[in-house]
């Protein structure tokens, strides 16, 4: 679609939801508060760069398929995020791992990670203009084979992931202060266990120790912001996960952190859009793992589903924007994975734009007025209307491609640069 027809079919639409109270200009410019932060594992199914070949172990994460090029070097895996961030409207963030370090094949263990392994990270992420969130990585390790790390009852064990959390934090820290914006350094463990625990209590005790002696050095939150995340269960975990959703959430409330609410770790019928405006009436701030579960947390790529439209719709309704930060969390090996990142972002946004769309008021008196039958009634017909032509000009006015025009991009890009590898 050439640039004519989307602006003249963006003026039919701008009519179309001006109608309706709806100012399209003013939701395409809030869309600047709209920043998702890219997970950097997609790029090469979690594996990282602590080794060469590195393959993955324990803790329940799996990349499944074999598609060609992956990226196998940081500067593959940065060139393919770069590439990624030109087909994506608006701007982004990127969450790295503590797994995918600069170690310079040495052998660094966890441990022992310093600012000095991803200061080639800020620096990057200085040119691109991006902000960095972190995370610890407490799987696909010898010593979380057993199936327990900050919660392990062997003490050498848990002394050394409250050392990575440790670590972490702190080069979580000095990205946010090198970068001017705050990371948000998530905590996520694995611990669980396969069959029917006796001592769930005695393994949440150590969780809580663990976590307080990681939490003990305080840094301003003009740099640093924690998180800590929850699951249902995982592959080994079937039975118990320590560091539960009411687990978690329980800390987060007592201690001043953000609850990472991932829509993959919850029953299949939960909604974390519903638990989103619970939560926040009882912490500052929240961070969301946006992805989509097929029967269970197995990360597909996001689509413009309706749990994802409602996890955006609750933000713009309550202007959660300063007190919701949004990051995605998949890996699919299956296809293209530049393709797989653009594709995920890309319907997160759109989720957004929709909800920014939406005459909030008018459905608001409606409900307040007992008129539910009008009330649904609006929100089928705002199904239909032309929000396409909306996307397709904040695409053109942020000069990346329309509407499925990436495909192409993506398409030559693998010719150009993915097969070679």
């Amino acid at each position: 679609m050439n640039d004519e027809n989307i602006n003249k079919m963006y003026e039919l639409a701008k009519e179309q939801y001006a109608e309706l109270g709806v100012y399209t200009d003013m939701a395409i410019a809030n869309m600047n508060r709209v920043k998702i932060s890219l997970h950097c594992w997609q790029t090469d199914d979690v594996g990282g760069f602590e080794k060469p070949d590195a393959t993955l172990s324990g803790g329940g994460i799996q990349a499944t398929g074999n598609y060609p090029g992956k990226a196998t070097t940081i500067e593959q895996m940065r060139a393919d995020l770069e590439k990624v961030m030109q087909l994506l409207p608006g701007k982004q963030r990127l969450n790295l791992h503590a797994s995918y370090g600069e170690f310079s094949g040495k052998d660094v263990d966890r441990d022992a990670v310093g600012t000095e392994h991803f200061q080639g990270w800020i620096d990057w992420a200085k040119v691109q203009g991006l902000g960095l969130d972190f995370n610890g990585t407490y799987f696909s390790h010898p010593r979380a084979n057993s199936g327990f790390t900050l919660s392990s009852k062997d003490e050498s064990t848990r002394q050394f992931w409250v050392e990575h959390m440790r670590r972490c934090r702190e080069i979580g820290a000095e990205m946010g202060k090198q970068l001017g914006t705050p990371c948000i350094h998530n905590t996520w463990v694995p611990d669980g266990s396969k069959d029917v625990p006796i001592d769930r209590n005695g393994y949440r005790a150590q969780l809580v120790k663990s976590l307080d002696e990681g939490f003990t050095k305080e840094f301003s939150k003009e740099f640093l912001k924690d998180a800590v995340e929850s699951k249902l269960f995982g592959i080994g975990a079937e039975s118990m996960t320590v560091g539960s959703h009411d687990f978690y959430l329980g800390y987060a409330i007592k201690n001043n952190k953000l609850i990472c609410l991932d829509n993959g770790h919850f029953h299949p019928t939960e909604q974390v859009g519903d638990k989103i405006s619970s939560c926040l009436h009882f912490i500052d701030e929240a961070l969301l793992h946006v992805t989509r579960p097929v029967r269970w947390d197995s990360d597909h790529v996001v689509t413009l589903n309706e749990e994802v439209q409602l996890i955006a719709s609750e933000i713009v309704r309550n202007n959660f924007f300063d007190r919701v930060n949004t990051g995605l969390d998949f890996f699919d090996a299956s296809i293209n994975r530049v393709g797989a990142y653009v594709i995920g972002t890309r319907a997160a946004q759109k989720a957004f734009l929709i909800a920014l769309l939406e005459p909030t008021s008018m459905l608001l008196n409606l409900e307040e007025e007992g008129k539910y039958f009008e009330r649904l009634a609006m929100l089928e017909e705002l199904k239909t209307k032309p929000f396409g032509a909306v996307w397709d000009y904040y695409c053109l006015m942020n000069d990346v491609p329309a509407g499925e025009e990436y495909i192409a991009e993506v398409q030559q890009y693998e010719k150009e640069v993915l097969s070679k590898r």
